[in-house]
Parts: structure tokens; C-alpha cells; sequence
């Protein structure tokens, strides 16, 4: 972009100058003022020479013919980490980039403009560095005449497709504000929800690690002892076969005992890497929409989050095809992605969306219904974000479903595996007695 010359006052009367880099003068002038500058004289860099003596640049940048200067903030602060072309690791959290859409959109409705917004934000960032560098590396992107979303797509790991695009979209329309507003309470649903699913999770994950600890400590101290008496009390009588099968476990628990917890952390590590294949995902994917009680949250989820993101980005103004995609690509279900590829291709070539949602047995009768009413009535936005909350309250209820049911699971399979030992131990006693008695 070419480089133009400035010479501005500002608010107190001072005068400034420097170097400032945009498409045209219009956006120049216009940057420039989000600074709260007047500009007072603007040439392009190459008759820079010509300006006036009590503007003149020094004579030292005479010499650099070869390189175009390089832009100077009207803040005249040397900012760190510059335009960033890489994702800086350890970055925000989920949770930091919905406060920050959050307060961004406070912000900007307040009538602050973009810069000043940016600047609030990263003075808030003390505490952050990581956070703070790519906020101030976006602020320079903007500065140098760049838009907001061209800053945030310099790091996708942070700010995915679906956050750029609607940023892009709420630029183009001139409804910023509006568009963040939508992000953070869509950023805010998912968090809310995710959180849910894991504070429902806490109780049968505490009553598994219990019942392993239990069964471990009665294979390690308990059935040891026992078969100590064993061998004294019954003088190498063959032992009944449960307990043959506990004392075998227990010995292996005693003298492996690395050899156990590497067979089982290396049985966690191979699932989670056959997850990682396509036909792990598929399968894993298969599971979760068949198994029951779990087959409920991860179906609905998956409908609650296509029907708000596809909603959020239309009424953001992103046209459909691409929302379509965007969508698509925030999926991890592999049945759910290629039922919206599918969708997808079916618009592209002319049909109504709800015709191809009706084709596919990931979505339920209900869901295609009403898209096809939102289609017809030309609401569809609006219709996929009530789908989304009513699925929002039927996740709720899908979670707490499940977790009952898995309650009673787990205390089955400890009251099984407990059983099992206790009557294995028991039945050599038995033994015991009736020898004594004769």
C-alpha cells in the first residue's frame, strides 16, 4: 500500500508528524482520526522533500532511497511483537476470548472507537503476556490501515473460521457491535454447556476411581493374606476356580505391579490413538449415536451447535453457501460433518436445505420441519436459534438422563466385582469348616 506523509494537531493543539501507510488518503484521514488527530497537511511519501520546512522529515531519511520508511504511530510508542505470523503458544482460554468478545462489544456500542477499544483491552491483559502480545499485534494491523478480522485471522488456533467470518461480516455490514454481541452469547451458551457436562460427569467419575482403588486395594493387601491361610488350612487341596482366578490377579498385582499399570495405560493410549484414525472416529462416532442415554447428549449437542452456529452466521449476514461450510468445519462427529457436506452440495446445487436435511437420519423430523417453515416464511435465522434453545434445554436434560443412569451402573459393577471377590474368598472357607468339622 502506498505511504503517505502526515503533519496533524491534536486535541491540545500539538503538532505531530510521521509516516503513515493506507490504501488511499480517504482511509489515511479516516485512521487517523480514530487517534484523535486533525490532519492538516497529507502528501504521499515521494514528494515528501516538497513539504514546507517546519514539517520537513530529517535529512537522514534521505539516504534510505532503497527501503520505504517504516510507518510511525501517531502514539509515537514503539509497540512489541509486531504483526505475528504464527499462533503464540500457551495463549487465551475459551473463557478469555468470550470476555474479550464480551467487553469488545460493550465497547464498540459505546460508541469507542475500534483503536481506542483494542487499547482498552490490552491494558487489561497485565496479567496475560501472551494474550496482550496478540491484542497489541492486531491493534498494529488495524493501525496500519488493516480491518479487524484481518488481525484475528493472523491466529486461527485462537480465533477459529467462525469467529473471523462473522467479524468479517459484521465489518462489511456495519453492524460490528451486533456481530460480537451474537459471538459472545454464542461463545457464553457453549462454555455454559460444556461445563455442564463435565460438572454431571464428577460423581460417576468419583464412584469409578473409588471402585478401582477398592478392588486394587483388596487384590494387593486382602487376597494375599487369605491365601496364606489357604495354604496352611487346606495343605495343597486344589482350590475352587474363582478363587484360583482371584489369587492369580492378586499375584499378578503383587509381583507386576508395573507391568498392570503399563497394560492398562497402554490399553487407554491405543484407544486414543485408534480414535485418532478414520476408522477410529468413525467408530467412536458410531458409539456415541447408539449407545444409550449417551446417544441423546451427543445427538442433540451436535443438532444445538449446527442450528446455532448455521443461525448466528446467517443473521450475521455470511451468505449461506459459506456458512454451510463454516459450519461443517466446526463439527468433530464424522456422521454429523458428512450430513452437512451433504447439505451443503445439495444447496449449492439449487435445492432447499430442508429437502437434504430430510434425507439424512442424523437430524430429527421435528428439526427438518421447522427449517422448512424458516425457508418458507424467510426466517430461517431466526427459526434455527429457537431449535437451538429448545435442543439447549434438551441437552440439560440429556445430561442429567445420563447421569443417572450411569450412577446405578457404576455401583453395580463395584457391588459385582466386590461380590465376586468376597464369594471367591468365601468358598475355600467353606472348605476350611467342613474339614474341621470331620
Amino acid at each position: 500500500m502506498p505511504i503517505f506523509q502526515y503533519v496533524a494537531t491534536d486535541q491540545t493543539g500539538a503538532q505531530s508528524q510521521g509516516n503513515y501507510e493506507a490504501e488511499n488518503e480517504e482511509q489515511a484521514n479516516a485512521q487517523l482520526a480514530q487517534y484523535g488527530l486533525t490532519v492538516t497537511q497529507l502528501v504521499p511519501y515521494q514528494a515528501a522533500p516538497e513539504v514546507p520546512s517546519p514539517v520537513q522529515p530529517k535529512k537522514k531519511a534521505k539516504k534510505k532511497k532503497e527501503k520505504a520508511p517504516k510507518q510511525v504511530s501517531p502514539s509515537k510508542k514503539k509497540k512489541k511483537g509486531g504483526l505475528l505470523a504464527m499462533e503464540i503458544g500457551g495463549g487465551p482460554t475459551s473463557e478469555d476470548i468470550s470476555i474479550f468478545t464480551r467487553q469488545m462489544s460493550t465497547l464498540v456500542h459505546a460508541g469507542l472507537p475500534l483503536l481506542r477499544s483494542l487499547e482498552v483491552m490490552i491494558k487489561q491483559q497485565e496479567k496475560k503476556p501472551k494474550f496482550k502480545a496478540m491484542l497489541e499485534a492486531i491493534s498494529e494491523k488495524v493501525s496500519s490501515g488493516g480491518n479487524l478480522s484481518d488481525g484475528l485471522a493472523m491466529y486461527p488456533k485462537t480465533f477459529d473460521n467462525l469467529y473471523v467470518n462473522m467479524v468479517k461480516a459484521g465489518e462489511a455490514g456495519g453492524v460490528l457491535e451486533l456481530v460480537l454481541d451474537r459471538l459472545a452469547q454464542f461463545q457464553e451458551k457453549s462454555i455454559r454447556t460444556i461445563k455442564k457436562v463435565k460438572s454431571a460427569m464428577i460423581y460417576p467419575s468419583v464412584i469409578m476411581f473409588v471402585a478401582v482403588g477398592i478392588v486394587t486395594l483388596l487384590m494387593m493387601v486382602v487376597v494375599p493374606q487369605f491365601q496364606t491361610i489357604f495354604e496352611q488350612m487346606l495343605r495343597g487341596a486344589p482350590l475352587p476356580g474363582p478363587t484360583q482366578i482371584v489369587i492369580g490377579i492378586s499375584e499378578l498385582f503383587s509381583t507386576h505391579p508395573i507391568l498392570v499399570l503399563g497394560g492398562m495405560g497402554g490399553t487407554v493410549g491405543g484407544l486414543l490413538l485408534f480414535k485418532k484414525t478414520k476408522m477410529g472416529a468413525k467408530a467412536f462416532d458410531w458409539l456415541g449415536l447408539n449407545v444409550p442415554a449417551v446417544r441423546d447428549v451427543v445427538g442433540k449437542s451436535n443438532i444445538s451447535r449446527i442450528t446455532r452456529t448455521f443461525g448466528t452466521l446467517m443473521s450475521s449476514g455470511v451468505p449461506i453457501l459459506q456458512a454451510l461450510q463454516i459450519t461443517r468445519d466446526t463439527l468433530s462427529n464424522t456422521f454429523f460433518i458428512n450430513a452437512m457436506g451433504n447439505v451443503h452440495d445439495s444447496v449449492r446445487d439449487g435445492e432447499a436445505m430442508a429437502v437434504q436435511m430430510g434425507r439424512e437420519t442424523v437430524f430429527p423430523t421435528m428439526v427438518t420441519s421447522m427449517v422448512e417453515i424458516g425457508e418458507e416464511t424467510g426466517e430461517l435465522p431466526d427459526m434455527l436459534t429457537r431449535i437451538a434453545d429448545n435442543y439447549d434445554e434438551d441437552v440439560d436434560n440429556a445430561v442429567a438422563g445420563m447421569t443417572s443412569l450411569i450412577e446405578p451402573v457404576m455401583i453395580v459393577f463395584l457391588a459385582v466385582a466386590v461380590g465376586f471377590i468376597v464369594i471367591a474368598l468365601f468358598l475355600p472357607i467353606v472348605a476350611i469348616i467342613e474339614t474341621i468339622g470331620k
